[in-house]
């Protein structure tokens, strides 16, 4: 409905919720100074408990989420978050950051087996648990590349690092803060590294290669093994942006391809929760010749028990206070350890089925695809000639759809960035595909139509240059 009342509007005079104890009596003109004391109490609105439940409930449900709408996002991954996840997370709700690891065994049991299993599906030698997301994750990668670097006498000399034109934003972003310089490398025509390309960037000094496979096209990078080779050929070290793991879980390991490093999104392959700000969780394994680099600390096993080590010989220092996001940690573990191996190849079968599923149902629907080989979980999508992809995704609101990614990666035109993950039926991507058959065909025979959608949200398309610009963030009220 388009006349949601505002809180304000749902109060009366005199109605209350929970009524707090009376406050001891001080002194606040000493306390504060008489100077910043309000002179009439602030206008908070009058509701009671059920009015408040009622308004934040409804609220809720004019929101999109994954709980109640197909959200395709490309890159991001916003697969279902099982709720026995949350259950197990309760477990721990009452643990402290500041108690003493012998109270804490089973918390650390959980650590180091999740770090095991880690490694054994990414196929590195070591791992932090501490980066509060990938792009944390990405910082610790390269920090620790960096610290490699120096303690071979080459920190200096390797001053570049390579980044494809299709790559996640925060790979540049990263390299640029750890103060390396970014060569971007192009994107050829299949869709892969241009190979000519990335042996003409190499040389003494490259310091890394920050690479995703599949890539953010979707499109597996069948030349790994060569490009690994020749990065090391050149002294380089080899990252892996963990991004679209979903796609190869349980099925091919960064590790077995040549990275050296390799950041994990939990949030995105392992469902623990994603957006809103986090918490997220990015760990980060490597191979053995950089485990001395790894932050402090990490969770050994000895006779006494499980403990923190922070006797790391050239650590790169402390990301986290305490040890990362211990909550979503939990998370990740109930859901590798409720698939097991089995269960994990599944999850990257149905991923890559349902996004290939997906490529040709809209390419039928009269979408372009950008690159239209077969692709692993996700694919890039273009609109008709003529039409917006802003447009197109304005209106898959008024139908209940959240809208895929947009204008990413920035390679191609009209991106359309699809993903469908694993937990999604089939009734739900032939809905889906019903749903953009719907908007073009009316687009087709109202040019009207599309430039002015959404039509049943809440908020009608907003001037996005003035909502950036001079952003309005409080109600008009007096």
């Amino acid at each position: 409905m388009t006349d949601f009342p505002v809180i304000y509007e749902r109060g009366q005079p005199g109605r209350r919720a929970a009524q707090p104890p009376a406050a001891p009596k001080v002194d606040l003109v000493a306390l504060l100074g008489a100077e910043n004391l309000r002179h009439e109490p602030p206008r908070l609105p009058e509701v009671s408990e059920l009015d408040l439940v009622r308004h934040y409930t409804q609220l809720a449900h004019r929101q999109f989420s994954i709980d109640g709408n197909f959200y395709p996002l490309g890159s991001c991954t916003m697969k279902y978050n099982p709720k026995v996840n949350e259950e197990a997370a309760k477990l721990f709700s009452d643990l402290h950051p500041y108690q003493d690891p012998a109270t804490i065994q089973g918390a650390l049991e959980l650590l180091y087996n999740l770090q095991n299993h880690l490694m054994a599906i990414t196929g590195m030698d070591a791992i932090t648990l501490q980066p509060a997301a990938g792009a944390h994750g990405e910082l610790a990668g390269i920090l620790m590349i960096r610290a490699y670097h120096h303690a071979n006498g080459e920190g200096a000399q390797r001053r570049v690092v390579i980044v494809p034109d299709g790559a996640h934003g925060t790979n540049p972003a990263t390299a640029g803060m750890v103060g390396y310089e970014v060569q971007e490398l192009p994107t050829g025509p299949d869709g892969e590294v241009d190979l000519a390309a990335f042996k003409a960037a190499l040389g003494p000094h490259v310091a890394a290669v920050m690479l995703t496979n599949p890539n953010t096209l979707g499109i597996f990078e069948t030349r790994i093994l060569e490009i690994s080779r020749l990065a090391h050929e050149a002294g380089a070290q080899l990252y892996y942006d963990g991004a679209n793991l979903n796609a190869i879980v349980g099925r091919a390991r960064p590790g077995d391809m040549g990275f050296d490093v390799v950041h994990l999104n939990l949030h995105k392959t392992f469902t623990t929760p994603h957006g809103g700000g986090g918490p997220g969780t990015g760990p980060v394994g490597v191979k053995a010749h950089l485990a001395e680099y790894l932050p402090v600390p990490t969770v050994t096993k000895a006779e006494a028990g499980f403990a923190f080590n922070y006797d790391i010989p050239r650590t790169i220092g402390r990301l986290r206070s305490f040890y990362g996001n211990f909550g979503n940690l939990v998370r990740a573990y109930t859901y590798i350890r409720a698939l097991g191996l089995d269960g994990l190849k599944r999850v990257s079968a149905l991923a890559v089925l349902n996004a290939n599923y997906l490529r040709v149902k809209l390419k039928e629907a009269g979408l372009r695809i950008a690159f239209d080989r077969l692709n692993m979980h996700e694919f890039v999508a273009q609109p008709p000639d003529g039409l917006r992809t802003i447009d197109i995704a304005k209106a898959l609101l008024d139908y209940g759809v959240h809208p895929m990614t947009v204008y990413f990666p920035l390679i191609v035109k009209e991106a359309m960035m699809v993903e469908p993950t694993e937990t999604e039926s089939l009734e739900t991507l032939d809905a889906y595909t019903a749903v953009l058959q719907a908007i073009l065909a009316r687009a087709q025979a109202d040019p009207e139509y599309l430039p002015n959608a959404p039509y049943q949200t809440p908020v009608r398309r907003l001037d996005e240059v003035a909502a950036a610009r001079k952003p309005i963030l409080k109600h008009p009220i007096d």
